[in-house]
């Protein structure tokens, strides 16, 4: 995932190549981190990615602790343009003193900026925030959906009506899989290192006994149809090993075992199923997996994105919202956009707990088209910083 100075480049990391823009920007970004590997993963490939266009960025975060292992470094200012800011409520006064105010202010995923920093920028002379110079474009960038009303909402402005910026305003600007959305984020050297990605090397420098077998990668909460599939693939036609990620997806695979009560010999197989459990691996790293592999399992919005850009078939899991099964409306837009064939929509229903009924038997191959032709069409489209940049230049 992560780019250092040269000087100080790291095994697998990756250069950019750099592309300066006519007038290079200042951005203040902001993360609330609700789940480290969706809200700042985002916000940090968004950062890193602006950085490699030339502009500089300011990332605030309330919780950088994820950083250590999704972008050893970035900390530490191991990436070129951009500052990794404590987001502390409140905002230490020393920390803000002498900062320039910047060109953007983007919430990531709607989280609001801190009162103390936009009073400071708005009326404090060391920070050139009078009123009578031109205020940031402040940008509410959103969650992704292909529900509907996306492009409806996609670029409209909202007042800033009271506190020490009224009467500046807010852009809501909304990622999307359609022309009249934000685009998605995708950097400007991914197809020459997907191109350039030796499987076999990776799986040995990941110390992965590949034999041949297919390969599926699992980056999952907790669905409750885990231990069906792991039972499917133990009873199938053909070996499956399975990759499974660090953290909650381990200790779902682990409890879905220990449930089924698979025999202790030999260790992680049964049947035609072998399990690997992987270390924590950085966002570069995550890519290639996904590039690894014969099919994948994703969480969250930004292994989603990634698993498009990857072109092999997958299952999302949506972030579960129980209170009101909103994920539900939301999966469901998002898989007649896919134009998902009906085994496929009837997987991630059972995947997702909209229906309990039987989990259907993952057709990869099947699936593979339906993968290709939607990567396909978004690469016909403009990439979010891409689309990002033009809109601060409007409004700006």
């Amino acid at each position: 995932m992560y780019e250092r100075a040269p000087r100080h480049r790291p095994a697998g990391a990756q250069r950019h190549n750099r592309r300066v823009p006519a007038s290079p920007l200042l951005w203040d970004i902001f993360c609330q981190v609700v789940d480290n590997h969706g809200d700042l993963g985002v916000c940090w490939r968004l950062s890193r990615e602006l950085a490699a266009r030339g502009h500089r960025v300011r990332l605030w975060v309330d919780d950088a602790t994820a950083l250590a292992w999704m972008a050893p470094g970035a900390c530490q200012g191991a990436v070129p343009g951009v500052r990794v800011l404590p987001w502390t409520r409140p905002i230490d006064p020393a920390l803000l003193a002498g900062l320039p105010r910047a060109d953007v202010w983007v919430e990531g995923f709607g989280c609001q900026i801190a009162t103390d920093f936009i009073a400071y920028n708005a009326c404090s002379p060391a920070a050139g925030g009078r009123n009578d110079l031109q205020s940031p474009v402040w940008i509410n960038l959103e969650y992704l959906s292909a529900e509907a009303w996306v492009e409806r909402m996609h670029g409209l402005p909202s007042p800033v009506l009271h506190g020490p910026a009224a009467g500046w305003m807010k852009w809501f600007f909304y990622p999307g899989f359609t022309p009249r959305t934000g685009g998605l984020l995708r950097e400007a050297d991914l197809p020459a290192r997907q191109a350039a990605f030796d499987r076999a090397a990776w799986l040995r420098t990941h110390r992965i006994d590949w034999r041949g077998e297919r390969l599926v990668s699992l980056f999952c909460y907790e669905p409750p149809a885990l231990g069906a599939l792991l039972d499917a693939w133990a009873q199938g036609d053909e070996p499956t090993r399975l990759l499974v990620t660090a953290g909650r997806a381990a200790a779902a695979v682990r409890q879905a075992i220990e449930d089924q009560k698979w025999p202790r010999s030999p260790p992680n197989k049964r049947g035609q199923l072998s399990i690997s459990y992987l270390p924590q691996l950085t966002q570069a790293a995550y890519d290639e997996l996904l590039w690894a592999c014969d099919g994948n399992f994703v969480r969250g919005e930004d292994s989603l994105v990634r698993a498009l850009w990857a072109g092999a078939p997958f299952v999302w899991h949506l972030y579960p919202q129980p209170e009101d099964d909103a994920h539900h409306a939301k999966l469901d837009a998002f898989l007649e956009w896919l134009d998902a064939p009906p085994a496929l929509r009837r997987f991630h229903h059972v995947w997702n707990g909209v229906t309990d009924e039987a989990l259907p038997a993952p057709d990869l191959p099947a699936w593979r088209a339906c993968t290709q032709a939607a990567r396909k069409r978004l690469l016909a489209q403009d990439d979010l910083v891409t689309q990002l940049v033009r809109f601060i230049g409007q409004k700006r």
